[in-house]
């Protein structure tokens, strides 16, 4: 059967599949990225996991994988196959394109950004299916945001498009490590309502589907982090459906597990907030922790159906 190698690296761990030919995942694994054996380490991990992965699929499916997609986090140059930057895994500018293509025996391979791999997924077979324009905001331990525009998502000019996390939505406020004061993610992050929840009661260890369970039970001080983490988050997205004009806002992330606990004064407080533009529909993520592999794979696929079509043309 004609498959391809769908690779999804995070901070801490890979996960992994063979994707058929409709998006189907064939086969599932998962490794340890060995980070705290540095970056070199996280590099033959990576090319080690995917060499495992084609040999898995040639001895199962009769044989070798067409092509290969893998998304990574950080600063990505997609269009020359580099990973740039990755604070989490140290890593920087490691040519991964052409180092998975050569363990892999010169098959084609796409390297994209987890967040926008995950984005791509969500928009063509996720919540977004059917949406022409969509923003992609998962709520992690940061905030990233993927733009999807006709059935792509953008990458801007030099690769940052889409970084929401990083809109002041209050300036003068928190400093960010971005050299910035008053992020959106700095207060309506997971990471960010867990810190704050810790401090106003929730007590050391506290985190953000704790507070979620507070404000279920009518704790007022779980209510008033909570509120000002959904404030903070309306205003970045109002700010981004202003500039964008999405039809859909998909939210997705640690913090979308609260389900309608965000969801319905979240949307309350874009409605409070939106004036002359168009209230787009916002809806939870569909795929869960499997977005940034079904994104690879299609990546992979869609490398594959460029090359047919230039083969088509020439």
């Amino acid at each position: 059967m004609r498959h391809v190698i769908a690779l999804d690296v995070g901070g801490t761990g890979m996960k992994a599949a063979l994707a058929g030919p409709h998006g189907e995942l064939l086969h599932q694994a998962r490794r340890a990225t060995g980070r705290e054996r540095g970056p070199d380490a996280v590099v033959e991990a990576v090319l080690g996991f995917a060499a495992e992965l084609g040999a898995y699929g040639a001895e199962h499916f009769g044989e070798h994988a067409a092509a290969a997609g893998v998304a990574v986090p950080g600063i990505v140059d997609a269009e020359r196959g580099i990973a740039a930057y990755s604070a989490n895994l140290g890593w920087r500018d490691v040519p991964l394109r052409d180092l998975l293509a050569e363990r892999l025996g010169g098959v084609p391979v796409a390297l994209g950004h987890d967040v926008r791999t995950g984005g791509l997924a969500e928009g063509r077979i996720g919540a977004g299916q059917g949406a022409d324009r969509f923003l992609f905001v998962p709520l992690g331990t940061g905030i990233a945001g993927a733009i999807g525009i006709g059935g792509r998502v953008e990458a801007g000019a030099h690769g940052f498009a889409g970084e929401i996390g990083h809109v002041v939505v209050r300036p003068g406020g928190t400093p960010c490590p971005c050299g910035q004061r008053g992020c959106l993610e700095r207060y309506a992050s997971a990471a960010a309502v867990s810190q704050a929840w810790a401090e106003a009661g929730g007590g050391p260890g506290a985190d953000a589907a704790d507070c979620a369970k507070a404000v279920d039970c009518g704790d007022p001080h779980a209510v008033r982090v909570w509120q000002d983490a959904v404030d903070a988050l309306a205003d970045g997205l109002v700010t981004a459906l202003t500039l964008l004009d999405p039809g859909t806002l998909i939210i997705g992330g640690g913090l979308a597990e609260a389900g309608e606990t965000l969801f319905t004064p979240l949307r309350d407080a874009v409605r409070r907030r939106v004036t002359f533009q168009k209230l787009p529909s916002i809806v939870p993520a569909a795929l869960g922790d499997r977005a940034g592999c079904l994104g690879a794979g299609l990546m992979a696929w869609d490398l594959l159906d460029n090359t047919d079509r230039m083969e088509v043309t020439t």
